[in-house]
């Protein structure tokens, strides 16, 4: 096909050769692009002022901070300037400094300088910013993955805007892989794309667009070797990349899972079941397969956390401070990290003693309750504190158990139609084997009355 001849060229890549030439084509982050926005005010080349004001985009990687430095430069007519922190040092800053001052005094012109990977500058080299974002001789674009209260020296950060760009939906890498299969610049039609190629690429990609369209360029290589007249060619003719494509192109085996389908539920079903069932290896392959397939991190973590109050209960208090702590800790460090605390929470929820008495226990409290179960709560326990409640004979014959040698007087608790009702009734597995036999010592005081 003579389509695939560039496809398979070695040319530039795809993801660079789509880069939006406008703002209108970047993709997500409309919460940064409403309209007064300081990137639009950089991107008009109408306004009336320069509009310069240096700001610092932070956010994860793929997300479009390269994409809308170099849309403001194209859409402003600015003149545009590309360091990158990993091989730029203070004599090249100094050099676009001098040359954004010349190109001001003589031209008229302002100058971009967009700095990629700031956080990777030391604070020496940061420092040689200052004068030139200070007296405004270039307007600076820097880029991080990095958190800039930790990576970027104070200065520099009062005098600029911080923006912050959120990982793309799957609606907005859907609508890259869309636009870059029928694009001129792209593959130009040249292949189709099956809806479940088309789903796996979303789902692999992350939020990343560079990911995206990097898989997508290399499945479509691997639907065009194979050449016309085959049976995965389209209507229209052309090569139709499959699931299949995609995961010889990525290396990669694509899991069959919906995050709103079957299999979504019947994989949690499987986690939570293999952790109630003390088997590890089980657990550990579901989480496995959830983080594989792109699940949110913080529903696995949230379903550790029930199944940690719920299946381990008192036989080991210490599992649902575990898991609480990965919950807390993927929210706090994000993936691919937060695979060891969903890990490590994981293991121990499996191999610990388990007993689901306290979960027995309210749901039959809350049966009896929803029954009509409830009766008056005891004299002697109510409020004596509001006026006239002691008229009332409030909190009359009420016991103080600190006033016992050990803690416990026998009293009525339970209301009278109640009385001698017992919801909690621990196992002897754990350290709820201690909470089993203190209980025991506890009834038989409360009940000698």
């Amino acid at each position: 096909m003579t389509a695939s001849a560039p496809l398979l060229s070695g040319q530039t890549p795809l993801a660079v050769r789509m880069r939006p030439v406008s703002l209108d084509e970047v993709a997500g982050q409309k919460h940064l692009l409403r309209a007064g926005s300081p990137i639009l005010a950089l991107a008009d080349p109408e306004a009336s002022s320069p509009g310069a004001v240096s700001i610092i985009l932070w956010g994860p990687p793929g997300t479009g901070k390269t994409t809308l430095a170099q849309a403001i430069a194209r859409s402003s007519g600015r003149r545009f300037v590309e360091l990158s922190a990993i091989t730029a040092g203070v004599k090249d800053v100094r050099e676009v400094m001098q040359e954004a001052v010349t190109q001001r005094d003589l031209y008229g012109q302002t100058t971009i300088l967009f700095l990629d990977e700031i956080h990777r500058f030391t604070k020496a080299q940061q420092d040689a910013l200052l004068p030139g974002v200070e007296n405004g001789w270039v307007i600076l674009i820097a880029a991080t993955t990095e958190n800039p209260s930790f990576s970027v020296i104070s200065p520099l950060l009062s005098r600029s805007l911080l923006l912050t760009l959120q990982p793309l939906t799957d609606d907005d890498i859907g609508e890259l892989v869309d636009r870059a299969v029928d694009d001129a610049r792209g593959l130009d039609g040249a292949v189709a794309l099956s809806p479940p190629a088309r789903a796996a690429l979303i789902r692999l990609a992350s939020g990343d667009a560079r990911r995206a369209l990097t898989g997508l360029e290399a499945a479509a290589a691997v639907a065009l070797s194979v050449g016309d007249g085959d049976e995965d060619a389209s209507a229209s003719g052309v090569p139709t990349i499959t699931d299949d494509d995609v995961a010889q192109a990525v290396d990669r085996a694509l899991l069959r899972y919906d995050r709103q389908g079957d299999e979504h539920y019947d994989v949690i079903s499987a986690f939570i079941k293999s952790i109630r069932g003390s088997d590890p290896d089980a657990a550990l392959h579901y989480l496995a397969r959830m983080i594989e397939a792109g699940e949110d991190p913080r529903f696995i973590a949230r379903r550790l956390v029930i199944s940690a109050a719920e299946d381990i209960g008192l036989a080991d208090p210490q599992g649902l401070v575990i898991a609480t702590a990965a919950a807390d800790a993927v929210a706090f460090i994000g993936m691919p990290e937060g695979r060891i605390p969903l890990a490590e929470a994981t293991v121990y929820l499996a191999t610990t003693a388990k007993s689901n008495a306290a979960y027995l226990g309210i749901d039959a409290a809350i049966a009896d309750v929803r029954a009509g179960g409830f009766g008056r709560v005891p004299v002697h326990l109510r409020d004596a504190h509001y006026p006239g409640a002691k008229r009332l004979g409030h909190g009359k014959g009420y016991r103080y158990p600190h006033d016992s040698e050990h803690g416990v007087l026998p009293q009525q608790y339970l209301p009278d139609e109640l009385d001698g009702r017992r919801y909690y009734n621990p196992k002897t597995l754990g350290a709820e084997r201690d909470v089993a036999a203190r209980l025991e010592r506890i009834r038989r005081i409360l009940g000698d009355r």
